[in-house]
């Protein structure tokens, strides 16, 4: 065959290739919705379980290794990578080995890239767990890089600065200060003794008092998850308080000049806090970079039903602003939000502007088991869930969303119900059909997983392009496990209606007594299904965002009694968000 007759056919080939017909160009996705929609393994534990069997994980650290991030989180026998910080690839793996003495496979593990390496090394109190290495961890092989390695950390993190000398921190106690040391880079041993970092201080700052709600204080607070990141030559040492099973588990931080400090407090504290809205917490986790040099904060989500150690992932905007202050954007943190596709301010919201459209709307369905109720799929609580009578194919559940209704999303949260897994499950999946309509009596199918082999706790559903509808039906086809149980059935779009009026008469009463709480109050917009409550230590600063459903007030106890606070409002419904209201400041 002559050249110019080759070059013809590869450059049809390619053509072709480059214009399939739709179907087989699958269309990428553009957004993410919180918490993640993760194959979450269930509890290895036993003795964790008296109140049911139940998924588990938190305190994640996700790092950049060879232009791929890898997720490593607590109970998970093995961990995940990714090429696009949405879809997530499983690898099995147990760091275990039967002389190894820890708690359990891998907790709250320490990850770092040195070199061409990837390191792994979990939780323990003792010298006798191994620091692994690998230089293909997506081919699952491992060795030992030192068995064992000399110091024992609990909630430890590497940390190798620009000149290339290597710090472990560690600590996880309500008594004990969070510690800090050199690591010799190419023996691993340590170097010198370890130091004392930081302490929390829950008398002067409110959001470390322990309990929900900040105000339940029969125990001091609990600092853990250690990580460090430096920016602009400041190192900046961040830490989980005040307990994972709470609203308000965040990460603090505190900046030096040096990696063994000394430390202080950075002004805007928690950075990372999300006290309110369906998905709650952000504590213990890690900032890290994507390819493009964007910051994000990846932390643990709490559900805390069926044991306080019942939890999940997130993953949110964050970054350091021009003054740099390091913050952690949760403004609508478990609403869908555009995925970056370059270089990107995460001060600027990435938010969709896609409404929860069913918050505490009317709910048919097929059967209830006990007292989980219909209602509790949409009352925008991760922590409650509607559960049928069984698991069996055909058993449904329907929401009303009131009007018909511009669709962009939905977001399928399944609760655990008689479960009768413990550990990583590998073969297990979800299968269901979505209906819509806009009368209730005529049906089109939405989204078709009767084929999926996916185990999708999280489901989030992008469509392709808007539909319109009133009603969407959710009808099961498989369960990994358990009883076919929906703690958020979760549907955005637009309800081609108007916008809330803004918020008038935001109050806040902060007496001499405690200045680390405020009540604040405001008058109730009719049409508003929530409000965002903005926070900060100076007016154009309110980096902490609470959502707020179905109340004119809060109480805040999350500030430093030494600081002045700025507070904004805004109110949420179905067709968008408010004006905010003047920035108010409370001395």
């Amino acid at each position: 065959m002559k050249p110019a007759r080759i070059l013809f056919l590869l450059l049809t080939c390619a053509l072709a290739g480059m214009y399939l017909p739709a179907k087989a160009q699958p269309k990428p996705q553009r957004t993410y919705c919180n918490p993640m929609n993760l194959d979450y393994g269930y509890t290895p534990i036993p003795h964790f379980t008296e109140a049911g069997k139940h998924r588990a994980t938190a305190d994640p650290v996700i790092v950049m290794y060879k232009g791929d991030y890898y997720l490593f989180s607590t109970n998970q026998w093995g961990y995940w990578w990714s090429n696009n910080l949405y879809n997530w690839n499983f690898v099995s793996k147990s760091f275990l080995k039967p002389h190894h003495k820890v708690y359990d496979d891998l907790c709250a593990p320490a990850v770092f890239v040195l070199g061409d390496t990837l390191l792994v090394f979990g939780s323990t109190h003792e010298k006798n767990f191994p620091l692994w290495m690998s230089t293909n961890p997506k081919a699952n092989q491992w060795k030992e890089a030192v068995e064992p390695f000399q110091v024992g950390a609990w909630d430890p993190a590497f940390f190798l600065d620009d000149d290339n000398r290597l710090y472990l921190y560690w600590g996880s106690s309500n008594v004990y200060p969070m510690y800090g040391i050199e690591i010799n880079r190419k023996t691993f041993e340590p170097i010198g003794e370890k130091k004392e970092m930081i302490g929390l201080n829950h008398e002067r700052f409110g959001w470390q008092r322990f309990g929900e709600y900040l105000d339940n204080t029969f125990l001091d607070p609990f600092m853990e998850g250690a990580w460090m990141d430096k920016h602009n030559g400041k190192y900046y040492l961040q830490y989980g308080a005040p307990g994972t099973e709470f609203s308000g588990y965040a990460d603090g931080v505190q900046v030096g000049d040096h990696p063994l400090g000394p430390f202080k407090p950075q002004a805007h504290n928690p950075f990372a806090y999300k006290p309110g809205g369906f998905a709650r917490g952000a504590g213990h986790g890690n900032s890290f970079k994507d390819k493009w040099g964007n910051w994000w904060h990846v932390s643990t989500v709490v559900i805390s039903v069926k044991n306080n150690f019942e939890r999940r992932l997130g993953v949110w905007p964050a970054g350091f602003d021009k003054d740099g202050v390091l913050y952690c954007n949760t403004t609508f943190g478990d609403y869908p939000h555009y995925l970056p596709n370059g270089p990107a301010d995460h001060l600027k919201s990435r938010f969709t502007g896609w409404m929860l459209l069913n918050y505490n709307k009317p709910v048919t369905v097929s059967s209830t088991l006990a007292a989980y109720a219909p209602n509790y799929a949409v009352d925008e609580s991760i922590k409650t869930y509607w559960s049928a009578a069984t698991g069996n194919k055909g058993e449904w559940i329907q929401t009303d969303l009131g009007q018909p209704s511009t669709l962009n999303a939905i977001q399928l949260n399944y609760a655990d119900q008689d479960v009768e897994f413990l550990g990583k499950q590998t073969n297990i999946y979800h299968q269901y059909k979505l209906y819509h309509s806009l009368d209730g009596k005529t049906w089109k199918v939405l989204v078709d997983k009767s084929k999926n082999k996916t185990d999708v706790p999280h489901d989030y559903i992008e469509l392709d392009k808007p539909v319109q509808a009133r009603y969407l039906k959710l009808e099961n086809l498989h369960m990994p496990t358990g009883k076919f149980a929906i703690s958020g059935f979760r549907v955005f779009g637009s309800g081609n209606g108007k916008k809330p009026q803004a918020v008038k008469d935001l109050t806040i009463l902060r007496t001499e007594k405690d200045k680390r709480s405020a009540w604040i109050k405001w008058s109730q917009v009719s049409d508003a299904y929530a409000y965002n409550l903005y926070v900060g230590v100076a007016p154009d600063k309110l980096y902490n965002c609470i959502m707020v459903h179905g109340s004119g007030e809060y109480y805040y106890k999350g500030m430093d009694k030494e600081l002045p606070y700025y507070f904004q409002i805004e109110a949420i419904n179905e067709n968008g968000v408010s004006e905010r209201s003047k920035v108010m400041e409370s001395k």
